[in-house]
């Protein structure tokens, strides 16, 4: 094997070649090499188990090793394993069946000549955030610039716990319950919500024909930092041309829905890594987002301008309940941008004539 191990070598005493094989396991577990590795590598391995999203790194989103199987007895074309899961980085994945499918087709000669492989098998796993955690992992909050009520995470969005009656804390040992993929217990900032992560939207402006947007993330975890984070935000305004300051952004091709998808991420060295709270502190990276608007779909109204849905690192956010939606005041069914200029230039205009008349 190269480019990757496997973590048991097995029982080989019935194996009498001449060389020692890798596993003898008809169950082995592989796990990827570090990017550090100078010995055993084959091409496109060595990510250190960690795959980057396709639109953020194309090259980084893609990983593999190559493996020898011998003594396949009768079936020289060899056979596709029964059985196939992706256990990194946590639980959450299933995997289809292999099957066979077109034969991949590599370069050879600097891409002059292409060489297909003997045979291709392929299965896809999918991953649902219900099945990698028993507990959602973030939450949602809403605010505007036209009311001053926030609409905050609903509480125990991410699971409550019974504090002790003699401590106020809720944090107490044998209480904490989330554990992540290396078995380290998280501990959690106390709050009503008790979510590791919430994300903030704030409705910030609205001019003649943009209007703006403040995004922020929180990590409430004392003791766990999110490297190379990534936010995905649906919402109808994301079908208009947009620009962010803070964050790196790019759209994302949709089927099926109307609204517009943005994928988020942080900007190297700057804030890609969502750092953990302290006592006074909360770990914090934050954006604003300038939305052009599209005058047969903009409105203020219904909570139209808040996101439809959010996930952090492909994790669904809990969002609020649309009747909590920050509400426009009472006396007005739209909000209008200020015509102050237009006010202005009619005092200036008619000053004179007040003057003349008097």
């Amino acid at each position: 094997m190269s480019g990757a191990i496997a973590t048991d070598r097995g029982n080989c005493s019935s194996y009498s070649g001449s060389q020692m094989p890798h596993s003898c396991r008809n169950d082995p577990i592989i796990v990827d090499l570090s990017p550090e590795v100078s010995e055993n590598r084959s091409e496109h391995c060595c990510r250190g188990g960690l795959l980057s999203a396709w639109s953020i790194d194309p090259f980084g989103a893609f990983s593999s090793f190559e493996l020898e199987v011998r003594n396949v007895g009768d079936n020289p074309l060899g056979q596709p394993p029964n059985n196939l899961t992706l256990m990194a980085p946590g639980p959450g994945y299933t995997c289809s069946p292999l099957l066979d499918t077109h034969p991949s087709v590599s370069s050879d000669f600097g891409g002059l000549r292409q060489v297909p492989v003997l045979r291709t098998w392929k299965s896809t796993c999918a991953y649902s955030s219900f099945l990698a955690n028993t507990l959602p992992v973030c939450c949602v909050s809403l605010s505007s610039f036209y009311n001053p009520v926030v609409t905050s995470c609903r509480n125990c969005s991410c699971g409550c716990r019974e504090a002790y009656k003699s401590t106020a804390s809720c944090i107490r040992p044998g209480s904490l319950s989330r554990s992540n993929e290396d078995n380290t217990i998280e501990t959690v900032e106390c709050t009503d919500h008790m979510c590791p992560v919430r994300v903030h939207w704030h409705f910030k402006n609205n001019y003649m024909n943009q209007w703006r947007v403040k995004l922020t993330i929180s990590n409430y975890n004392y003791n766990k930092n999110y490297s190379n984070w990534n936010l995905l935000v649906q919402h109808p305004g994301f079908t208009q041309k947009t620009s962010t300051y803070s964050f790196n952004s790019t759209k994302l091709p949709t089927l099926g829905i109307q609204d517009g998808v943005s994928l988020f991420w942080g900007i190297d060295f700057y804030n890609n890594e969502l750092l953990h709270s302290e006592k006074a502190k909360v770990g914090v990276v934050t954006t604003e987002i300038l939305l052009d608007k599209d005058p047969n779909s903009f409105t203020v109204s219904n909570g139209w301008a808040f996101p439809r849905r959010i996930y952090f690192n492909g994790d669904n956010c809990e969002m609020p309940l649309p009747d909590t939606f920050p509400m426009l005041p009472n006396r007005s069914s739209t909000l209008a941008p200020p015509y102050y200029g237009f006010t202005l230039l009619f005092i200036l205009l008619f000053l004179p004539l007040l003057v003349s008349w008097v």
